[in-house]
């Protein structure tokens, strides 16, 4: 019966692409005896689109020709952050002239602002890891003639294939979880300290960034997330902590032995 009813859930065209286990998991949460199978498909989707198809439109997939500036303007999420990318990579990156391998794990579209990285002269290989298929087929389909831009559809709850993804390639690994933590978290809790205790020691560095404020009424967030913060300083190197635009951005490393 739950089966069926996740087949249901995913027939709407917005979850079709969504991986099994993200469904599941969601579908968990609402799964209680008392709802009825209707309550539980509707309960299940609003908090599917709250989670990830919140910011997925039609005329962000439907059109393919633009420069990455107007996906990244379309994009309510991106779009805060766009007139800070050359800086945010600066900071994130510093004078390094190696090859740099960046994991973008929850990438959303942030994959159009590999550009940025070329801008500022910076030699990155960039490999996104997104949950919401449709959004991997528009980047792929836009960086299909690079050979530093790669896409992977998959779940960030599949720490097996994420291990997989991240130990391939050379050079300097930096892991990007820009604005996810909080929907791990939703889905299963302390999950993401599982996740980071796992991924850490895999790459230099980690960049976690939340939300400070309101993406569409600019209102500043009270929340500082101090069980976070508190289990990144006990656990690892923490490597600086800075605010720019409508973020804060923390970043760390494995603990020094």
């Amino acid at each position: 019966m739950e089966e069926e009813l996740i087949k249901k859930i995913k027939q709407k065209k917005e979850f079709s692409m969504l991986p099994e286990k993200d469904v599941e998991l969601v579908f968990e949460k609402i799964n209680t005896p008392f709802r009825t199978d209707e309550e539980k498909i509707k309960m299940t989707r609003d908090l599917l689109r709250k989670i990830y198809t919140v910011f997925l439109s039609n005329k962000l997939l439907k059109i393919k020709r633009k420069n990455f500036y107007w996906f990244l303007k379309k994009h309510l999420s991106t779009r805060e952050r766009f007139p800070y990318y050359s800086e945010l990579y600066r900071k994130i990156i510093g004078n390094s002239g190696e090859k740099i391998k960046i994991y973008d794990l929850g990438c959303g579209i942030n994959g159009f602002s590999f550009p940025f990285f070329k801008k500022e002269g910076f030699n990155v290989e960039y490999v996104g890891v997104e949950a919401v298929g449709q959004l991997v087929d528009l980047q792929k389909s836009f960086f299909k003639n690079s050979k530093k831009v790669s896409f992977f559809h998959e779940s960030l709850f599949d720490i097996n294939k994420i291990d997989e993804i991240v130990k391939k390639g050379k050079g300097t690994k930096i892991v990007f979880l820009f604005k996810v933590i909080d929907s791990l978290e939703v889905l299963e809790r302390n999950y993401s300290k599982k996740f980071l205790t796992h991924l850490t020691p895999l790459v230099d560095k980690v960049v976690l960034s939340f939300a400070t404020r309101s993406i569409q009424s600019k209102k500043k967030f009270f929340a500082n997330r101090k069980w976070i913060r508190d289990f990144i300083s006990d656990n690892f190197n923490l490597v600086e902590e800075f605010d720019l635009g409508g973020e804060n951005y923390i970043i760390f490393s494995e603990k020094d032995l």
